[in-house]
């Protein structure tokens, strides 16, 4: 441990929640992250491609933070709950990016997960003007990718948190008919 990074044991995980939104042909939405302009190296930081991700406000429900969360990064507000992962998941930062990322004050994330079906129209994504302009953009492309891809296309870092994301929510593609 260096002198200018804080002790990873004594500091706490941050409450989050994680969005897998699932379109009729049964993928999910991902968005390639703007990036993290507060640390030198954004490519150990920030995931080229995640699913919506955020923090949960002191109180705050979960599933609740969850849909705002969604309609903060994504404008999506036309979904319906499909499931819950059934516990916690969490992630570490790595060494290079703590005292820094999350604003320095957390060794990485706790998330609670949801799985949703997106029952609108692909023209209601709108992540270059959130709310229409009342959130900043988080992402600067999205698309729908296949729900067994996402682990590859995140940092190394979350890779084990979205391994778990995948097998909590494995069976929902299958619910959707396959074009």
């Amino acid at each position: 441990m260096t002198a200018s990074r804080p002790d990873r044991q004594s500091l706490p995980y941050r409450d989050c929640v994680g969005v897998a939104v699932f379109n009729q042909q049964g993928r999910v939405l991902i968005g390639r992250r703007i990036g993290d302009h507060d640390v030198e190296d954004q490519s150990e930081i920030e995931a080229p491609w995640q699913m919506p991700q955020g923090g949960i406000d002191q109180g705050e429900d979960p599933l609740r933070a969850a849909l705002r969360e969604l309609h903060e990064e994504t404008n999506i507000t036309s979904v319906s709950l499909l499931a819950e992962a059934p516990e916690w998941i969490y992630y570490e930062l790595p060494d290079a990016a703590l005292g820094i990322a999350l604003k320095g004050r957390f060794r990485g994330q706790r998330q609670r997960w949801f799985a949703f079906a997106f029952t609108g129209q692909d023209s209601e994504i709108d992540v270059h003007t959130p709310g229409a302009g009342k959130f900043s953009a988080e992402f600067d492309a999205w698309r729908w990718e296949k729900l067994s891809r996402t682990p590859a296309l995140i940092v190394p870092f979350k890779k084990d948190a979205y391994d778990q994301v995948v097998a909590a929510f494995a069976d929902i593609p299958q619910r959707f008919s396959q074009t």
